[in-house]
Protein backbone atom coordinates (compact mmCIF):
# COMPACT_ATOMS: atom_id res chain seq x y z
CA UNK A 1 0.00 0.00 0.00
CA UNK A 2 1.41 3.38 -1.04
CA UNK A 3 1.30 6.28 1.69
CA UNK A 4 2.55 9.55 0.68
CA UNK A 5 5.14 11.37 1.49
CA UNK A 6 2.67 14.02 3.29
CA UNK A 7 0.86 11.13 5.29
CA UNK A 8 4.39 9.56 6.62
CA UNK A 9 5.61 12.57 7.81
CA UNK A 10 2.66 13.45 9.42
CA UNK A 11 2.51 9.98 11.16
CA UNK A 12 6.46 9.86 11.80
CA UNK A 13 5.72 13.61 13.67
CA UNK A 14 2.90 12.14 16.25
CA UNK A 15 5.01 9.27 17.33
CA UNK A 16 8.15 11.27 17.88
CA UNK A 17 6.61 13.58 19.77
CA UNK A 18 4.67 11.16 21.34
CA UNK A 19 7.25 9.09 22.20
CA UNK A 20 9.64 11.87 23.60
CA UNK A 21 6.60 13.22 25.51
CA UNK A 22 5.62 10.15 27.44
CA UNK A 23 9.50 10.46 28.74
CA UNK A 24 7.68 12.44 31.77
CA UNK A 25 4.83 9.84 32.03
CA UNK A 26 5.70 6.24 31.20
CA UNK A 27 9.31 5.39 30.38
CA UNK A 28 7.60 1.88 28.91
CA UNK A 29 5.05 3.71 26.85
CA UNK A 30 7.92 6.30 25.68
CA UNK A 31 10.10 3.37 24.38
CA UNK A 32 7.25 1.44 22.95
CA UNK A 33 6.54 4.06 20.83
CA UNK A 34 10.34 4.58 19.79
CA UNK A 35 10.33 1.30 18.78
CA UNK A 36 7.51 2.11 16.14
CA UNK A 37 9.33 5.17 15.11
CA UNK A 38 12.46 3.58 14.32
CA UNK A 39 10.57 1.20 12.32
CA UNK A 40 8.35 3.65 10.42
CA UNK A 41 11.34 5.14 9.62
CA UNK A 42 12.85 1.72 8.24
CA UNK A 43 9.11 0.78 6.41
CA UNK A 44 9.29 4.39 4.81
CA UNK A 45 12.91 3.68 3.69
CA UNK A 46 14.00 6.69 5.70
CA UNK A 47 17.79 7.12 6.53
CA UNK A 48 18.66 6.90 9.95
CA UNK A 49 20.67 9.97 10.21
CA UNK A 50 22.69 11.28 12.86
CA UNK A 51 24.45 14.47 13.31
CA UNK A 52 28.04 15.05 13.78
CA UNK A 53 28.68 13.83 17.11
CA UNK A 54 28.36 10.50 15.72
CA UNK A 55 31.99 9.21 16.06
CA UNK A 56 32.58 9.87 19.68
CA UNK A 57 29.01 8.19 20.33
CA UNK A 58 29.94 5.38 18.34
CA UNK A 59 33.14 5.29 20.03
CA UNK A 60 31.56 5.55 23.29
CA UNK A 61 29.14 2.29 22.45
CA UNK A 62 32.23 0.79 21.32
CA UNK A 63 34.44 1.50 24.71
CA UNK A 64 31.43 0.41 26.44
CA UNK A 65 31.21 -2.75 24.60
CA UNK A 66 34.78 -3.59 25.04
CA UNK A 67 34.47 -2.84 29.33
CA UNK A 68 31.81 -4.99 29.33
CA UNK A 69 34.04 -8.00 27.16
CA UNK A 70 36.33 -7.57 29.33
CA UNK A 71 34.54 -7.27 32.56
CA UNK A 72 34.82 -10.17 34.94
CA UNK A 73 30.77 -10.74 34.05
CA UNK A 74 29.53 -9.64 30.83
CA UNK A 75 26.54 -11.38 30.86
CA UNK A 76 25.61 -8.88 34.00
CA UNK A 77 26.71 -5.71 32.16
CA UNK A 78 24.32 -6.55 29.18
CA UNK A 79 21.56 -3.80 30.89
CA UNK A 80 24.21 -0.89 29.21
CA UNK A 81 24.50 -2.51 26.68
CA UNK A 82 20.69 -2.80 26.00
CA UNK A 83 20.23 0.81 26.73
CA UNK A 84 22.05 2.09 23.86
CA UNK A 85 18.71 1.31 22.60
CA UNK A 86 17.33 4.39 23.74
CA UNK A 87 19.86 6.61 21.08
CA UNK A 88 17.79 5.80 18.57
CA UNK A 89 15.69 9.05 19.65
CA UNK A 90 18.04 10.57 17.94
CA UNK A 91 17.69 9.36 14.28
CA UNK A 92 13.90 9.81 14.70
CA UNK A 93 13.64 12.87 16.40
CA UNK A 94 16.65 14.59 14.26
CA UNK A 95 15.49 12.82 11.11
CA UNK A 96 11.83 14.09 11.67
CA UNK A 97 12.66 17.93 13.14
CA UNK A 98 15.31 18.18 10.33
CA UNK A 99 12.76 18.12 7.70
CA UNK A 100 9.65 19.43 9.65
CA UNK A 101 11.28 21.88 11.99
CA UNK A 102 8.52 24.71 12.79
CA UNK A 103 6.63 21.57 14.90
CA UNK A 104 9.50 21.75 17.13
CA UNK A 105 6.87 23.83 18.82
CA UNK A 106 4.10 20.84 19.45
CA UNK A 107 6.84 19.07 21.31
CA UNK A 108 7.43 21.99 23.53
CA UNK A 109 4.14 22.69 24.49
CA UNK A 110 3.77 18.27 25.28
CA UNK A 111 7.00 18.43 27.43
CA UNK A 112 5.12 21.49 29.34
CA UNK A 113 1.75 20.31 29.98
CA UNK A 114 3.12 16.50 30.94
CA UNK A 115 6.22 18.45 33.34
CA UNK A 116 3.00 20.66 34.64
CA UNK A 117 1.17 17.83 35.42
CA UNK A 118 3.82 15.94 36.90
CA UNK A 119 4.91 18.86 39.42
CA UNK A 120 1.09 19.56 39.94
CA UNK A 121 0.68 15.87 41.16
CA UNK A 122 4.19 16.33 43.45
CA UNK A 123 3.31 19.63 44.63
CA UNK A 124 -0.11 17.06 45.74
CA UNK A 125 2.11 14.51 47.04
CA UNK A 126 4.11 16.95 49.09
CA UNK A 127 1.04 18.38 50.91
CA UNK A 128 -0.13 14.79 51.46
CA UNK A 129 2.69 13.66 53.34
CA UNK A 130 2.86 16.87 55.21
CA UNK A 131 -0.70 16.57 56.79
CA UNK A 132 0.32 12.85 56.92
CA UNK A 133 3.44 12.96 59.30
CA UNK A 134 1.36 16.60 61.21
CA UNK A 135 -1.34 13.95 61.79
CA UNK A 136 0.91 10.50 63.01
CA UNK A 137 3.48 13.26 65.19
CA UNK A 138 5.99 12.38 62.56
CA UNK A 139 9.42 14.98 62.95
CA UNK A 140 8.77 15.92 58.62
CA UNK A 141 11.85 16.17 58.18
CA UNK A 142 13.00 13.14 58.81
CA UNK A 143 10.33 11.13 57.73
CA UNK A 144 10.24 13.37 54.12
CA UNK A 145 13.77 13.55 52.80
CA UNK A 146 13.71 9.08 52.59
CA UNK A 147 9.98 9.83 50.66
CA UNK A 148 10.45 13.00 48.77
CA UNK A 149 7.81 13.66 45.81
CA UNK A 150 8.06 11.75 42.49
CA UNK A 151 5.35 13.44 40.30
CA UNK A 152 4.76 10.86 37.79
CA UNK A 153 8.26 9.46 37.96
CA UNK A 154 9.88 6.25 40.31
CA UNK A 155 12.17 8.28 41.99
CA UNK A 156 12.92 12.26 43.12
CA UNK A 157 16.40 12.74 41.43
CA UNK A 158 14.03 11.17 38.16
CA UNK A 159 11.64 13.97 38.86
CA UNK A 160 13.90 17.15 39.55
CA UNK A 161 15.71 15.96 37.05
CA UNK A 162 12.97 15.82 34.15
CA UNK A 163 11.74 19.45 35.85
CA UNK A 164 14.66 21.26 35.67
CA UNK A 165 14.79 20.39 31.87
CA UNK A 166 11.57 21.16 31.12
CA UNK A 167 12.11 24.81 32.88
CA UNK A 168 14.95 25.26 30.46
CA UNK A 169 13.26 24.60 27.44
CA UNK A 170 10.26 27.06 28.77
CA UNK A 171 12.34 29.59 29.69
CA UNK A 172 14.17 29.56 26.64
CA UNK A 173 11.25 30.23 24.59
CA UNK A 174 9.95 32.56 26.77
CA UNK A 175 13.05 34.40 26.25
CA UNK A 176 14.01 34.22 23.19
CA UNK A 177 11.36 32.11 20.50
CA UNK A 178 9.25 34.14 18.12
CA UNK A 179 6.09 32.14 18.70
CA UNK A 180 4.31 32.01 21.85
CA UNK A 181 2.89 29.17 23.57
CA UNK A 182 -0.07 29.32 25.16
CA UNK A 183 -0.45 31.67 28.65
CA UNK A 184 -0.71 28.45 30.57
CA UNK A 185 2.35 26.59 29.58
CA UNK A 186 4.17 30.32 30.86
CA UNK A 187 2.41 29.86 33.51
CA UNK A 188 3.98 26.58 34.54
CA UNK A 189 7.32 28.28 35.32
CA UNK A 190 6.36 28.91 39.06
CA UNK A 191 4.55 25.12 39.40
CA UNK A 192 7.58 23.84 37.42
CA UNK A 193 9.75 26.15 40.32
CA UNK A 194 8.23 25.40 43.49
CA UNK A 195 8.04 21.41 42.42
CA UNK A 196 11.94 21.67 42.36
CA UNK A 197 12.07 23.61 45.27
CA UNK A 198 9.99 21.43 47.25
CA UNK A 199 11.20 17.95 46.01
CA UNK A 200 14.34 18.86 48.44
CA UNK A 201 16.67 17.50 45.61
CA UNK A 202 20.00 19.56 46.27
CA UNK A 203 21.92 18.62 43.25
CA UNK A 204 18.94 20.05 41.12
CA UNK A 205 18.84 23.23 43.52
CA UNK A 206 22.60 23.46 42.64
CA UNK A 207 21.88 22.70 38.68
CA UNK A 208 19.52 25.11 38.44
CA UNK A 209 21.63 28.40 39.55
CA UNK A 210 24.16 28.45 36.41
CA UNK A 211 21.28 27.20 33.84
CA UNK A 212 18.95 29.98 34.73
CA UNK A 213 21.40 32.27 35.23
CA UNK A 214 22.87 31.18 31.68
CA UNK A 215 19.03 32.25 29.96
CA UNK A 216 18.89 35.31 31.83
CA UNK A 217 22.11 36.72 30.79
CA UNK A 218 22.24 36.14 27.14
CA UNK A 219 18.16 36.96 27.23
CA UNK A 220 18.81 40.52 29.28
CA UNK A 221 21.70 41.16 31.15
CA UNK A 222 19.99 43.98 33.51
CA UNK A 223 17.72 41.52 34.98
CA UNK A 224 20.45 38.91 36.21
CA UNK A 225 20.50 40.94 39.90
CA UNK A 226 16.84 39.75 40.02
CA UNK A 227 17.78 35.66 39.72
CA UNK A 228 18.92 35.71 43.36
CA UNK A 229 16.33 37.91 44.50
CA UNK A 230 13.50 35.72 43.49
CA UNK A 231 15.87 32.07 44.89
CA UNK A 232 16.00 34.52 48.57
CA UNK A 233 12.45 35.27 48.38
CA UNK A 234 11.19 31.58 47.03
CA UNK A 235 13.37 30.36 50.13
CA UNK A 236 12.03 32.70 52.75
CA UNK A 237 8.32 31.74 51.27
CA UNK A 238 9.37 28.43 51.33
CA UNK A 239 8.51 25.75 54.70
CA UNK A 240 11.01 25.73 57.27
CA UNK A 241 11.48 22.02 56.46
CA UNK A 242 13.12 23.27 53.43
CA UNK A 243 15.22 25.97 54.83
CA UNK A 244 16.77 23.47 56.91
CA UNK A 245 17.17 21.11 53.91
CA UNK A 246 18.81 24.05 52.18
CA UNK A 247 21.47 24.64 55.08
CA UNK A 248 22.30 20.86 55.41
CA UNK A 249 24.81 21.58 52.17
CA UNK A 250 26.99 22.45 54.96
CA UNK A 251 25.15 21.53 58.15
CA UNK A 252 23.75 18.16 57.84
CA UNK A 253 21.57 16.47 60.04
CA UNK A 254 23.54 13.49 61.20
CA UNK A 255 23.29 10.99 58.66
CA UNK A 256 19.97 11.36 57.29
CA UNK A 257 20.95 13.54 55.05
CA UNK A 258 23.91 12.26 52.60
CA UNK A 259 26.60 14.91 52.90
CA UNK A 260 28.75 11.66 54.37
CA UNK A 261 27.05 9.00 51.85
CA UNK A 262 28.36 11.21 48.90
CA UNK A 263 32.26 11.88 50.13
CA UNK A 264 32.26 7.52 50.90
CA UNK A 265 30.87 7.43 47.03
CA UNK A 266 33.28 9.53 45.59
CA UNK A 267 36.38 8.55 47.35
CA UNK A 268 35.97 4.71 46.70
CA UNK A 269 35.16 5.59 43.19
CA UNK A 270 38.59 7.34 42.96
CA UNK A 271 39.93 4.39 44.01
CA UNK A 272 38.42 2.24 41.37
CA UNK A 273 39.47 4.57 38.81
CA UNK A 274 43.41 4.29 40.03
CA UNK A 275 43.08 0.36 39.69
CA UNK A 276 41.48 0.10 36.48
CA UNK A 277 41.54 3.68 34.42
CA UNK A 278 41.41 2.02 31.57
CA UNK A 279 38.34 0.03 31.30
CA UNK A 280 37.07 0.56 34.70
CA UNK A 281 35.33 -2.18 36.90
CA UNK A 282 32.75 -2.81 33.76
CA UNK A 283 29.39 -2.42 33.14
CA UNK A 284 27.41 -3.11 36.50
CA UNK A 285 29.99 -3.73 38.71
CA UNK A 286 30.16 -0.71 40.33
CA UNK A 287 27.55 -2.20 43.42
CA UNK A 288 28.83 -5.41 43.73
CA UNK A 289 32.58 -4.82 43.90
CA UNK A 290 32.16 -1.67 46.27
CA UNK A 291 32.98 -2.99 49.24
CA UNK A 292 36.27 -4.25 47.67
CA UNK A 293 37.79 -0.61 47.28
CA UNK A 294 36.23 1.48 50.12
CA UNK A 295 39.81 3.07 51.66
CA UNK A 296 40.60 1.37 54.98
CA UNK A 297 40.08 4.52 56.87
CA UNK A 298 36.08 4.99 56.36
CA UNK A 299 34.79 3.51 59.40
CA UNK A 300 31.87 1.19 59.19
CA UNK A 301 29.11 0.03 59.36
CA UNK A 302 28.83 2.94 56.34
CA UNK A 303 26.78 6.03 56.25
CA UNK A 304 23.33 5.45 55.15
CA UNK A 305 22.81 5.54 51.08
CA UNK A 306 22.56 3.71 48.15
CA UNK A 307 25.66 2.11 47.13
CA UNK A 308 25.00 0.82 43.50
CA UNK A 309 26.53 3.58 41.80
CA UNK A 310 28.82 6.67 42.89
CA UNK A 311 25.90 9.45 42.36
CA UNK A 312 28.52 11.47 39.91
CA UNK A 313 29.09 11.13 36.41
CA UNK A 314 32.54 11.82 35.71
CA UNK A 315 33.57 9.40 38.35
CA UNK A 316 31.02 6.73 37.59
CA UNK A 317 31.64 6.74 33.91
CA UNK A 318 35.58 6.78 34.59
CA UNK A 319 35.10 4.03 37.30
CA UNK A 320 32.56 1.37 35.71
CA UNK A 321 34.11 2.24 31.66
CA UNK A 322 37.46 3.54 32.41
CA UNK A 323 38.79 7.47 31.68
CA UNK A 324 38.63 7.20 27.97
CA UNK A 325 34.78 6.10 28.07
CA UNK A 326 34.17 9.44 30.30
CA UNK A 327 36.77 11.56 28.01
CA UNK A 328 34.33 10.68 24.76
CA UNK A 329 30.82 11.40 26.37
CA UNK A 330 32.53 14.88 27.32
CA UNK A 331 34.22 14.82 23.48
CA UNK A 332 30.27 14.06 22.79
CA UNK A 333 28.90 16.72 24.88
CA UNK A 334 31.52 19.47 24.32
CA UNK A 335 31.02 19.00 20.51
CA UNK A 336 27.46 19.41 20.29
CA UNK A 337 27.69 22.30 22.69
CA UNK A 338 30.43 24.36 20.14
CA UNK A 339 28.07 23.49 17.79
CA UNK A 340 24.93 24.95 18.99
CA UNK A 341 27.28 28.07 20.17
CA UNK A 342 28.12 28.49 16.86
CA UNK A 343 24.47 28.47 15.51
CA UNK A 344 23.47 31.04 18.24
CA UNK A 345 26.54 33.08 17.19
CA UNK A 346 25.12 33.10 13.26
CA UNK A 347 21.24 34.12 14.54
CA UNK A 348 22.96 37.68 15.80
CA UNK A 349 20.42 37.36 18.56
CA UNK A 350 17.16 37.75 16.67
CA UNK A 351 14.15 35.57 18.10
CA UNK A 352 13.60 32.68 16.27
CA UNK A 353 12.56 28.95 16.88
CA UNK A 354 16.34 27.93 15.99
CA UNK A 355 17.67 30.38 18.83
CA UNK A 356 15.57 29.52 21.84
CA UNK A 357 16.16 25.73 20.87
CA UNK A 358 19.66 26.36 20.83
CA UNK A 359 19.25 28.37 24.33
CA UNK A 360 17.51 25.82 25.35
CA UNK A 361 19.91 22.64 24.92
CA UNK A 362 22.78 24.43 26.29
CA UNK A 363 20.66 25.63 29.46
CA UNK A 364 19.92 21.78 29.62
CA UNK A 365 23.45 20.59 28.95
CA UNK A 366 24.41 23.28 32.14
CA UNK A 367 22.13 21.90 34.43
CA UNK A 368 22.96 17.82 33.38
CA UNK A 369 26.85 18.66 34.02
CA UNK A 370 26.36 20.29 37.33
CA UNK A 371 23.70 17.91 38.59
CA UNK A 372 26.06 15.38 37.82
CA UNK A 373 28.79 16.35 40.20
CA UNK A 374 26.25 14.85 43.12
CA UNK A 375 24.15 12.65 40.93
CA UNK A 376 24.69 9.60 38.23
CA UNK A 377 21.53 11.51 36.64
CA UNK A 378 22.59 10.19 32.89
CA UNK A 379 21.93 6.13 34.91
CA UNK A 380 18.18 6.95 34.51
CA UNK A 381 16.70 6.27 31.23
CA UNK A 382 13.41 9.40 31.57
CA UNK A 383 17.09 11.71 32.07
CA UNK A 384 19.27 10.25 29.97
CA UNK A 385 15.94 9.74 26.94
CA UNK A 386 15.27 13.25 27.93
CA UNK A 387 19.12 14.85 27.67
CA UNK A 388 19.02 12.33 23.79
CA UNK A 389 16.20 14.23 22.99
CA UNK A 390 17.30 17.17 23.51
CA UNK A 391 20.60 16.87 21.66
CA UNK A 392 18.71 15.90 18.26
CA UNK A 393 16.47 18.75 18.66
CA UNK A 394 19.69 20.98 19.01
CA UNK A 395 20.67 19.89 15.65
CA UNK A 396 17.65 19.93 13.89
CA UNK A 397 17.54 23.25 14.04
CA UNK A 398 21.08 23.81 12.70
CA UNK A 399 20.10 21.42 10.23
CA UNK A 400 17.10 23.63 9.40
CA UNK A 401 19.36 26.88 9.86
CA UNK A 402 21.50 25.36 7.14
CA UNK A 403 18.70 24.76 4.89
CA UNK A 404 17.22 27.77 4.64
CA UNK A 405 20.65 29.41 4.15
CA UNK A 406 20.59 27.17 0.73
CA UNK A 407 17.55 27.89 -0.08
CA UNK A 408 18.49 31.43 -0.54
Amino acid sequence: MHVSLETQNRLLLSVAIASAGLIHVSIAGSQILLGFGVLLLLVFQHKLKFPRIWLPLLLFFCWTMLSDALSPDPWGGRPQIKKFFVFLLIPLLYGVFSEQFENVYYLVVVWTAAATASAILGLVQFAGKYEHAKRVGENFYLAYVARRITGFESHWMTFGALQLSVLCIVAAHLFFSNRRMPGWAYGSIPIISAAILLGWTRSIWIASIPAILYLVWFWNRKMLALVPLIAVLAILVAPASTRARLSSLVSPHGDVDSNEHRVVVFRTGLRMIEAHPWLGLGPEQIGRKFNSYVPADIPRPLPTGFYGHLHNIYIQYAAERGIPALLLMLWLIGEAVWDWAQGIRKLAGKRSQQLFVLHGCIACTIAILVGGLGEFNLGDSEVLMMFISVIAIGYAALRSMDAKVTSL
